[in-house]
């Protein structure tokens, strides 16, 4: 009996060893299985991807703070109070460590906020394919401001960012394009800043288009077709005035009565603003012919006879 009852319990011991390495060699096919199985829905981290678009500009910090301190203290000591510092953290906070295609509007909130301040009435330029130009304009005539003259664009104009969730947290090879994904922090935040500064305009407000293209002079697809536009206040803005630039010697591809033209002056109508346009605004012409004097577009007088 003695017997019996031990090779009964060695039995029993052998069944439940055998269980517990069949038990343990399932748990070990189903890991490599479930591995397998969601290997290609895994996430890979931006940082192993090639963006198109050029990377982090180099000593990001530095440069915002540095145009932060100097557009409160140099240009604008009216808004000395505002923080820069706190300034720099929400913008940073705003996409470090963040996959760069993920980007949302209430990432950029706390930003927008702290940066934000009013724009005299009159003084608002809209611009469209005319970056050059409208932005040498105002820095000749401070009657006017761009985006980019305000302390938002002032402190982004020229320079790029975007994070990416392996450390150190920011990508400084390579940022998305638009092309590549919209949500990405660029593109995020030029709309937003592009919104709340049509929200800001009052008075009368200017919008240089260029009459030059090819695609013609105003597009539904563009930041000033698609979002400022739709952010004036007709409560606010009680004119549009569009100048509409033509390069000098280059094409006149369109005026004032133009096709894309006369689809803008139609969605101002609708949304109950007063219109005007003009060709080759004669003191931004001027600011053109500086480089190009002896060009026949830049004579004051083509009909000019000697004097007897």
């Amino acid at each position: 009996m003695p017997f019996r009852q031990g090779s009964a319990r060695s039995r029993q011991r052998t069944v439940l060893l055998v269980g517990v390495v069949v038990l343990l060699a399932a748990l070990l096919l189903a890991v490599v299985l479930a591995s397998v199985l969601t290997h290609g829905k895994q996430e890979v981290s931006p940082k192993m991807l090639k963006w198109k678009d050029r990377g982090t500009t180099k000593n990001l910090q530095e440069v915002i703070l540095g145009r932060c301190y100097n557009y409160i203290t140099a240009r604008y000591p009216e808004l000395g109070d505002k923080d820069c510092l706190k300034i720099w953290e929400s913008l940073k906070d705003a996409f470090i460590y963040k996959n760069p295609c993920n980007i949302t509007s209430e990432d950029y909130q706390p930003l927008m906020e702290l940066a934000s301040h009013p724009i005299p009435c009159n003084k608002s330029l809209f611009w469209s394919k005319t970056s050059d130009l409208a932005h040498r304009y105002t820095k000749s005539n401070q009657n006017f401001l761009t985006l980019e003259d305000t302390l938002l664009g002032y402190m982004a104009d020229r320079v790029s960012w975007c994070g990416d969730p392996s450390a150190p947290g920011i990508n400084y090879e390579s940022c998305p394009k638009r092309s590549e994904c919209e949500s990405n922090p660029s593109s995020v935040f030029w709309k937003m800043a592009s919104k709340m500064f049509a929200e800001a305009a009052c008075g009368v407000v200017q919008v240089m288009l260029n009459g030059s293209v090819e695609a013609g002079a105003f597009r539904s697809s563009s930041i000033f077709g698609s979002i400022e536009i739709f952010n004036l206040n007709p409560n606010k803005v009680s004119a549009v005035h569009i100048w509409l630039m033509h390069d000098i010697g280059g094409p006149q591809t369109e005026s004032c009565s133009g096709h894309s033209i006369r689809r803008l002056t139609s969605i101002l109508e609708q949304r109950k603003f007063k219109i005007t346009c003009e060709d080759n605004y004669r003191p931004v012409q001027l600011l053109q012919c500086v480089h190009n004097p002896d060009h026949t577009d830049c004579r004051l007088c083509t009909n000019t006879t000697a004097a007897p």
